[in-house]
């Protein structure tokens, strides 16, 4: 009903910020990373949001990405989380912490989160792991990056890649991210994980 909202930041209270648009004060519930990275009070914003209707309420929950929109929508469809859980879990972790961690599942990571706990965590993983894939991300990634073509990028080598580094005993999400990081052409699983290894 309402994609977003434009207009000049009135304030930043401590869950939500007040957006005014011609006289008129928007009170949007955010994630305290995105309220963190808002302009100075006067300056104009544009919030991409979400209306949540209630018999009780109609709340506004806005995000500074379409990005951080979606994952928003994608939380708030596993049973068990409202939207203040799915932006308490946003709050801790970004749109993409939070896709390593359901990829490589890193309940651990998910169930820091206040008000979220393991087995949530774990139900989370379970639905969101099919809407979210590895491969896709890792082509995404080399293709943003420019140095290496999604041709020459073996999605294959760094899943495998990621698997060797959590079996050695790092972290999941860190492997994931680690292996994001390594741009070699046509490159084997050894040669990734030796350049995955220097950014631990």
């Amino acid at each position: 009903m309402i994609s977003y909202i434009k207009g000049n930041l009135a304030a930043v209270e401590r869950d939500k910020a007040v957006v005014d648009v011609h006289g008129v004060g928007y009170g949007i519930y955010m994630p305290e990373r995105a309220l963190g990275l808002l302009p100075q009070t006067g300056k104009e914003v544009k919030i991409h949001t979400y209306l949540n209707v209630r018999e009780d309420a109609m709340q506004l929950f806005g995000f500074l990405t379409r990005d951080d929109l979606e994952v928003f929508k994608l939380l708030i469809g596993v049973s068990g989380i409202g939207p203040k859980g799915a932006l308490s879990i946003l709050s801790r972790l970004s749109a993409d912490d939070l896709r390593f961690a359901v990829l490589s599942g890193d309940v651990k990571a998910i169930s820091a989160t206040p008000g979220i706990g393991k087995k949530t965590a774990e139900k989370l993983i379970i639905e969101l792991k099919d809407k979210l894939d590895l491969e896709d991300m890792l082509h995404s990634t080399a293709g943003e990056a420019g140095e290496a073509s999604t041709e020459a990028f073996d999605s294959g080598v760094q899943s495998e890649a990621v698997q060797a580094l959590v079996a050695l005993g790092y972290g999941s999400t860190e492997s994931l991210k680690a292996v994001k990081k390594v741009r070699l052409e046509n490159a084997t699983v050894e040669e990734v994980l030796k350049e995955a290894l220097k950014h631990f």
